[in-house]
């Protein structure tokens, strides 16, 4: 594995949020100033390819990469594009139940409004008088 590689896969296991392409080339920059963002790109094409990571899919905002690969479901804001990991193994179990075998895999993307976003929004209300 090469070292752009490594500390590409470093920089999102390390990680406490589902980051950007955009976002781990800055982050990878500050440690290989040479690093180029295509080259960011393609390393995490790569780790998906080998399901070291997992690549996450939002309408209206950049994909974002995801450390943990196992089954699980996203909590996305429709607002400001924050994902939240949910477990859904009652879910998963549910659907193995019904079908007699076992699920090999599931994306489950559920859509919301943050608390931020809301408290930011009922923020904005008050000052314009919107209600």
């Amino acid at each position: 594995m090469t070292q752009q590689r490594l500390l590409i896969r470093e920089i999102i296991y390390l990680s406490k949020k589902h980051l950007t392409a955009e976002e781990i080339y800055l982050i990878a920059k500050e440690r290989m100033p040479k690093i180029a963002l295509g080259t960011v790109y393609r390393n995490l094409g790569k780790l998906c390819e080998s399901r070291e990571i997992r690549q996450i899919s939002i309408k209206g905002f950049s994909d974002c990469y995801d450390k943990s690969v196992l089954p699980h479901g996203h909590l996305i804001c429709e607002r400001c594009g924050s994902v939240t990991d949910f477990p859904l193994d009652d879910v998963r179990q549910a659907i193995e139940k019904t079908l007699g075998t076992e699920v090999l895999s599931y994306d489950l993307n559920a859509h919301y409004i943050c608390q931020s976003c809301k408290a930011a929004a009922a923020q904005g209300d008050k000052k314009t008088g919107d209600y």
